[in-house]
């Protein structure tokens, strides 16, 4: 892209030299014709669904420069490698440039010679980055993460609301913010500060690349540890866990078994966590154990797994997370280990936060959206599409689909919990915490049992024909539906609710999910995996690895990541079609002209021989 006024070319054009895609997907064009004509746009797309074109190809066609704001250094490095390699003229402004590159990218930019410039809303909102703006012919501002603008979201960034002065400082110049997570009351507040008479562009939260399972927390670690080598052995994956603490032993736990695991959190060196990111980009394989504060807008498409060992927050987190897996539209698992302790924790937070009642009450029913999920005994997809308010029908690729799991009346279990941690407070004055109730319970008589006198109520030792594990199930279903408390801010003691009445009394039945046995565990899991078992044949996978092996070569060589060069997913297509000329090459999704001057011979060269060792072989 050389000078202005830009030549009059149409997106498609872009879209298929440059890129190197033969169509748009969804509603991409519907989006770049509207910033295109000047209009401003609200984008709500699922990480990978292309919402980065959608701003990339309006700064070409329209006069002047795009400002993207961007919240993380790496994503915007990142993007401006990937616009490089594809012959964009594309440049940053963060605080990893020295005054002297800094300047020189400022001078490029006031001279119309960069047609995408990155830059943080701290940068952006700066004296200097005033100055700088106002010496430019700015063609958009593209506002990556919009929903960082909302008090109510999962992510909120104070600096995003200042970036209404947009608006007013440059009211002709078209604005389009971009997020894959909000839900109404965001979408709204989003409009409201950034954009003028936006249209709003919503399409499908829907990832069906991507399988959604939640597994019964029994000892998390080592079923992590099971799931990864199992199903996931050699591939890429993050791992989100709460604290700092657990960050690095599960990390240490990972690589101690074989697993290329590395550990990512705010209380790292800069310089570790720089290391880090670098070498989880770049190299193949890297499982990055971390707290929530690494993902936002990482842009690597080959992630094959995200795991959860602590529930999120929120549904809008949950699925921010999880989007991270399949990028390349591959398949990829989201998995999470959930138990009651994750019940407590989550609502402990809240409780012991400074936010205001409000924001408390939003962040519970936040929280209980997420509780349902992980209890859900029917389509996790059809209920977490329906948080955004998309409608569905069964997805045939979750874990409860692929294996619904039995259901049972556990009415008259429920009554003998809730009727038990209702008399142990009565006789004792005092409340009790899950251990003792289910001692009281299981008719085990434990000192504190006898000392309480509880070993002579009337409910001691009416479930014990019920194991620990399966009180405790129960005990973390009626949490997730407020007919039980754990109170976290006193010792985890047991308390019963308003609606533990309508239980006790009968005029309520409760169905739950019945406690998995090993064999049926077995079962879900066998089924599950079947989404590993890859489309290529033995000899297609043969070549995919070579052609890996050859990436690999050619981003340490020209210092970018490896699916910068091309993502896994134009590696199978050109594993599958075995193009034999230039021509065929560029008929492959992702082959754009320039890589397929620069790659093209190469990557013939790799098929031919491929195919003259695999016909000697036969």
């Amino acid at each position: 892209m050389n000078a202005s006024p830009k030549p009059a070319i149409s997106a498609e054009h872009l879209l298929q030299h440059i890129w190197g895609y033969p169509t748009f997907r969804g509603m991409q064009r519907e989006v770049i014709e509207h910033v295109v004509r000047g209009g401003d746009a609200l984008v709500l797309m699922p990480t990978g669904g292309g919402k980065s074109l959608c701003y990339q190809i309006p700064a070409l066609l329209r006069p002047g420069i795009g400002i993207v704001v961007s919240p993380l250094i790496a994503l915007m490095q990142d993007q401006v490698v990937a616009l490089r390699e594809l012959g964009i003229r594309a440049a940053f402004l963060n605080s990893t440039l020295d005054a002297h590159d800094a300047r020189e990218v400022q001078a490029r930019a006031r001279r119309g010679e960069l047609d995408l410039l990155y830059m943080a809303p701290e940068r952006l909102l700066s004296e200097s980055g005033q100055r700088l703006l106002e010496a430019c012919r700015i063609g958009l501002f593209a506002i990556d993460e919009a929903h960082c603008v909302s008090q109510w979201g999962h992510d909120f960034r104070p600096e995003y609301g200042q970036l209404a002065m947009l608006r007013d400082r440059w009211p002709d110049v078209p604005r389009i913010a971009l997020t894959a997570t909000a839900d109404v009351p965001t979408r709204k507040e989003i409009a409201d500060k950034l954009l003028q008479d936006g249209r709003a562009f919503v399409s499908s939260f829907d990832r069906p690349n991507i399988r959604y399972r939640v597994v019964e927390k029994r000892d998390g670690r080592a079923q992590l540890l099971q799931f990864i080598r199992g199903e996931h052995a050699g591939d890429c994956g993050v791992v989100y866990c709460l604290s700092r603490n657990t960050v690095e032993e599960v990390a240490m736990m990972l690589a101690a078994h074989g697993v290329n695991a590395l550990p990512y959190h705010a209380g790292l060196p800069t310089e570790t966590r720089s290391r880090h990111l670098r070498r989880f980009l770049d190299e193949d394989g890297i499982v990055m154990v971390a707290t929530i504060a690494f993902g936002m807008g990482i842009d690597k498409p080959d992630v094959r797994f995200v795991a959860h060992l602590d529930m999120p927050k929120s549904i809008e987190g949950y699925f921010q997370e999880t989007g991270r897996g399949g990028r390349d539209g591959l398949p990829a698992q989201a998995w999470m280990a959930y138990g009651l302790a994750d019940v407590v924790q989550q609502r402990r937070l809240i409780e012991l936060s400074d936010a205001d009642d409000p924001y408390k009450r939003l962040s519970t029913g936040k929280l209980d959206a997420m509780l349902a999920l992980a209890e859900a005994a029917d389509c996790r997809r059809v209920r977490l599409l329906a948080y955004f308010d998309e409608p569905s029908t069964p997805c045939g690729n979750c874990d409860n689909c692929l294996a619904p799991p039995a259901l049972e009346d556990a009415t008259e279990a429920a009554q003998k919990l809730l009727s038990t941690i209702y008399r142990c407070r009565q006789t004792s004055g005092s409340s009790f915490g899950v251990t003792h109730i289910i001692d009281v319970l299981r008719g085990k008589r434990t000192e504190k049992v006898e000392r309480y006198g509880h070993h002579a109520l009337s409910t001691f030792g009416i479930g014990g024909d019920l194991s620990e594990a399966d009180w405790r199930s129960l005990l973390r279903q009626l949490a997730a539906q407020h007919l039980l408390e754990v109170d976290a801010t006193h010792f985890n003691v047991l308390h019963l609710t308003n609606a533990s009445r309508d239980v006790l009394r009968g005029q309520r039945r409760i169905h739950l999910k019945r406690r998995e046995q090993p064999s049926e565990r077995k079962r879900r899991t066998s089924a599950t995996t079947t989404a590993r078992q890859s489309v290529l044949s033995a000899g297609e996978f043969a070549l995919f690895e070579s052609l890996r092996t050859w990436r690999s070569g050619v981003a340490k060589e020209h210092g970018v990541p490896a699916y910068v060069v091309f993502p896994d997913a134009t590696l199978q297509a050109i594993a599958l079609a075995r193009p034999r000329n230039l021509d065929q090459l560029r008929g492959i999704s992702g082959v754009g002209d320039k890589k397929r001057d620069a790659y093209g011979d190469a990557l013939l060269d790799l098929i031919r021989t491929h195919v003259e060792s695999d016909a000697v072989s036969h």
